[in-house]
C-alpha cells in the first residue's frame, strides 16, 4: 500500500488524519518530536519516525521513501502575538517539507494551512479562496507566517512543478484535543470562565470532515488548487448558546462593547510589558474577537467531497471525550 508521511502526526488534526489513512489502508509514517506527548497516537499501527521539522535532514531522512507527504505540523500560539518560534515552525519548517516532497519525488503533497489566509466576509456574503489575505491588521506572527508559508508552497508548484494541494481548515473541534487547542473554549464556558461575549464571530467544522477531506486531497483536487474546509458559520453569541446546550450551563449573555474588547486588549498588552508574562489575551486577540471570519466551502464541498457535520455533534463528542478522559476533573 502507498506511504504517506504525516507531520504533526500527534495533534489535533494530526490524530484524525492518521486514524483515516488507516481506515483506507494507507501505510502511515508519522512525524514527531522526541519525547512528544502522543498518546492520542497509542495502540495504532503506525510507523514512528522522530524529529525536528525545523531540520532539513530529519524531514529528509522521514520522508525517504513514501509516496504522499501531508504536511499538518504547525505551531497555532497566538499568545504572545509575536513568537519568532512560529516563524521557524511554521515557514521554515514548511520549506524543509517542501523540499523533502521533491527529494523523494512524491506524487502529491497535501499542504495544511488555515482558512485565515484569505479574507473574510459576513454571513451572508462569507470570504472564500479568491480574497486576499486581510490578517496583517492583526499583528500576529500565527496568521503572517501561514500566509507566508501558503505563499512559499503556491511558488514551489509554479516554479518546481511541485504537485500539491493546500487545504485550509476553519476553527475546528472535537475529541481527541489532548493538548487541548481549540477545543479548550468548551473547558473554559462550562468552568464559567467566559462571563461575556464579542460582536464577532467565525466559522466552525468538525475535525473529522477536515480529516476527510485532506485525506481525500492525496487524489481529489487539482494540482496548486485552494480549498477552505469548514461548515457553518456563527456569531460568538450563536456558537456559545450551541455550546451551553450541549453542556447542560448557561451560556454568557453580556456582550461586550468592541471599545471595551479593544480597551481591554490594550491593558493585557500593557500588563504583559510590565511582568514580561502573557496576560490571558493580547490587543491582537480582541482584534480579531470583533470581527466575524466567516466563509464559503462550496469549492471543497464540490472538489475534496467535503463533508457537513453539525457542529451541534462535534461540540457533543468533544464535551464526552473530556468527560471519559477526566479534564473535567482537572483545574488549572
Amino acid at each position: 500500500m502507498p506511504t504517506v508521511l504525516l507531520t504533526g502526526a500527534n495533534g489535533f488534526l494530526g490524530s484524525h488524519l492518521a486514524r483515516e489513512l488507516l481506515k483506507r489502508h494507507y501505510t502511515v509514517r508519522t512525524f514527531v518530536r522526541p519525547g512528544s506527548d502522543s498518546r492520542t497516537l497509542m495502540g495504532l499501527p503506525l510507523e514512528f519516525a522522530e524529529g525536528d521539522i525545523r531540520r532539513a535532514a530529519d524531514v529528509a531522512a522521514a520522508a525517504r521513501p513514501c509516496d504522499y507527504i501531508i504536511h499538518a505540523a504547525a505551531l497555532a500560539q497566538i499568545n504572545p502575538a509575536r513568537s519568532p518560534d512560529v516563524w521557524h515552525i511554521n515557514l521554515n519548517g514548511t520549506e524543509n517539507v517542501l523540499s523533502a516532497a521533491d527529494k523523494a519525488k512524491v506524487q502529491r503533497l497535501v499542504y495544511v494551512g488555515t482558512a485565515n489566509v484569505f479574507g473574510f466576509g459576513s454571513q451572508s456574503q462569507p470570504g472564500n479562496e479568491t480574497r486576499p489575505y486581510a490578517g496583517y491588521q492583526y499583528g500576529l506572527d500565527y496568521m503572517d507566517s501561514k500566509h507566508a508559508a501558503t505563499q512559499l508552497v503556491a511558488k514551489s508548484t509554479l516554479q518546481w512543478g511541485m504537485p500539491v494541494v493546500s487545504v485550509h481548515p476553519t476553527f475546528m473541534l472535537g475529541p481527541l484535543d489532548a493538548k487541548p487547542t481549540s477545543n479548550a473554549m468548551l473547558l473554559e464556558l462550562y468552568r464559567g470562565r467566559v462571563p461575556a461575549y464579542t460582536g464577532g464571530g467565525k466559522n466552525y467544522v468538525h475535525v473529522r470532515d477536515v480529516a476527510v477531506a485532506t485525506v481525500n486531497a492525496l487524489t481529489q483536487g487539482r494540482n496548486g488548487e485552494h480549498y477552505i474546509l469548514g461548515n457553518e458559520n456563527l456569531s460568538y453569541r450563536e456558537a456559545f448558546q450551541l455550546m451551553a446546550e450541549v453542556m447542560l450551563i448557561r451560556p454568557p449573555r453580556i456582550r461586550i462593547p468592541d471599545w471595551l474588547a479593544l480597551r481591554y486588549g490594550r491593558l493585557c498588552d500593557l500588563k504583559t510589558q510590565l511582568t514580561g508574562k502573557p496576560a490571558l489575551v493580547n490587543s491582537a486577540m480582541m482584534k480579531v474577537a470583533i470581527d466575524g471570519h466567516y466563509f464559503s466551502v462550496n469549492k471543497a464541498r464540490q472538489e475534496l467531497s467535503l463533508p457537513a457535520t453539525p457542529i451541534r455533534l462535534a461540540v457533543q463528542e468533544a464535551f464526552n471525550w473530556f468527560v471519559e478522559q477526566g479534564y473535567l476533573d482537572k483545574v488549572p
